[in-house]
């Protein structure tokens, strides 16, 4: 007897998706599938606008990561008003815009981690659902998730002074940005009163990167052998091999750490990366060209990019990233849960660079912006807190976009999550024919170590109970659980 499972709508992550997971009549998995069940049409909504507009009508796709395309968006448009690629702008400009980036970095991985993941870890995968959420955190560990709260406020307030508002702001234009930073903005970020200052939240980062570390030495088992398989990996990195969330060149390496993609231009993007469309999924498959559908696909995020860098440029987070790099004696790590583990050394990482780019006396300066020979095609390119994000637009002779390619960072990890959810699945469901609770938080967890944006949409606390079935082959229903 045949049997379907579906898991709909997949919680604690942004956006709708169900998962389904089809056994044979001996109880084995045969098929498992993310289906990604929304449409989002801004590479059409954008055709016909003014091109200088694109910045702040993409990141409309996201309340979460707004400034992730803002930027990729602006950096593109670089290219066409003829200011480079990346570090072509003026200083106060770059770096405005990197300060920019990592307070969303900073707050973006605190909400994940802090929200959304650590109630697995500190109630377990099969925890009681009904405090298995930040509520539960809130209510039983009440300092951490104090923690949370404060990290991501400080990355709001670093977005809110660089781009004029937490939430779809307009900083970030074609060529430069439209503001510095004020003497009283700086002094508030750095010597702030407690916990809203850098010093704090770099001491708060060592913490939460230290308790997944407690975690992981308890948990080694589990951690290591979750939703484990070799894949390849792509980011990009600083042209000495740094880790740079903010510009680079595009490098992939395979499970065994051989580069794969050779640190090339992202200009040239679409002569090395295809995009499959499969017909039970609204989100694309992309996979490198030279290596095939089959071996062609890729990890990105922050599991990826600690394997694709040769070191962090910032001492806090270089030091763990030695720790994290022993585990696998310098090979690729490959283990899905230990993204969160590299999620954490980001966020220290990036608090780091928030506190040395305060410092920074370029960012109260005066020349913003820079223009030069107009081009008609750009591309820009972001590590965005999930993964590498790519934006491409071509413009006519009257400014307008014609064409608008984005390849967000979720959809590169398609492919993985996929996999992810079918080696849980295998793992967990093989021979059942009851639905647990741990059964089905499982399957959201290997999905959630990936953070995925699924439609770059966010939804209310409370609004979206899940709900699994098993029917046999004629539609009947076996078994049936719900969640709230």
């Amino acid at each position: 007897m045949s049997q379907k499972i579906t898991i709909e709508p997949v919680t604690r992550v942004e956006g709708h998706g169900k998962v389904t997971i089809h056994m044979d009549d001996k109880g084995q998995i045969t098929q498992s599938r993310l289906h990604i069940v929304e449409f989002r049409g801004f590479e059409r909504f954008v055709q016909g606008r003014p091109y200088w507009e694109a910045p702040v009508l993409v990141q409309r796709l996201c309340g979460i990561c707004p400034v992730s395309h803002h930027l990729a968006a602006a950096k593109a448009l670089d290219v066409i008003v003829g200011a480079g690629t990346g570090d072509g702008l003026t200083p106060t400009g770059e770096k405005m815009r990197r300060l920019m980036h990592y307070g969303q970095f900073f707050q973006s991985h605190a909400l994940h981690f802090f929200h959304l993941s650590s109630p697995d870890f500190l109630f377990g995968v099969d925890g009681d659902p009904a405090i298995r959420n930040i509520i539960g955190v809130a209510l039983t560990y009440p300092d951490l998730a104090v923690q949370g709260v404060m990290m991501r406020k400080f990355g709001q307030e670093i977005i809110r002074a660089t781009a004029g508002k937490k939430i779809h702001g307009t900083g970030a234009i074609p060529g430069g940005i439209n503001k510095n930073l004020s003497i009283e903005e700086r002094d508030e970020f750095l010597k702030g009163a407690d916990p809203l200052n850098a010093d704090k939240m770099i001491e708060w980062a060592q913490g939460a990167l230290d308790f997944f570390k407690n975690y992981y030495a308890a948990n080694k088992d589990f951690v290591d052998n979750f939703a484990q398989f070799p894949s390849n990996h792509m980011s990009l990195v600083r042209s000495d091999g740094a880790l740079d969330l903010y510009h680079g060149r595009l490098r992939a390496v395979d499970a065994e750490g051989k580069k794969i993609l050779h640190d090339i231009d992202y200009q040239e993007y679409t002569n090395y990366i295809e995009e499959e469309v499969r017909s039970w999924s609204y989100m694309k498959f992309p996979y490198l060209k030279e290596y095939g559908k089959e071996n062609g696909w890729y990890r990105v995020g922050p599991l990826a990019r600690l394997n694709t860098v040769d070191f962090i440029p910032t001492p806090l987070a270089q030091r763990e990233f030695e720790i994290y790099k022993a585990l696998t004696n310098g090979k690729p790590n490959n283990h899905c849960l230990h993204t969160h583990y590299a999620r954490l050394i980001e966020t220290l990482h990036a608090a780091e660079m928030i506190r040395e780019l305060l410092n920074d006396p370029d960012l109260l300066g005066n020349d913003l912006v820079i223009k030069g020979t107009k081009q008609k095609e750009g591309v820009g390119l972001i590590e965005a807190p999930r993964g590498t994000l790519f934006h491409h637009y071509r413009i006519n002779d009257d400014d307008q976009i014609e064409m608008a390619n984005l390849i967000v960072s979720t959809t590169h990890n398609n492919e993985p999550m996929n996999r992810s959810v079918n080696f849980v699945a295998k793992s967990v469901m093989t021979g059942k024919d009851i639905i647990t609770e741990g059964m089905m938080n499982s399957v959201e967890v290997a999905i959630r170590a990936y953070d995925p944006c699924l439609s770059c949409a966010t939804h209310a606390l409370g609004k979206m109970p899940l709900e699994i079935t098993l029917v046999d082959k004629d539609n009947n229903i076996i078994d049936r659980k719900k969640s709230h």
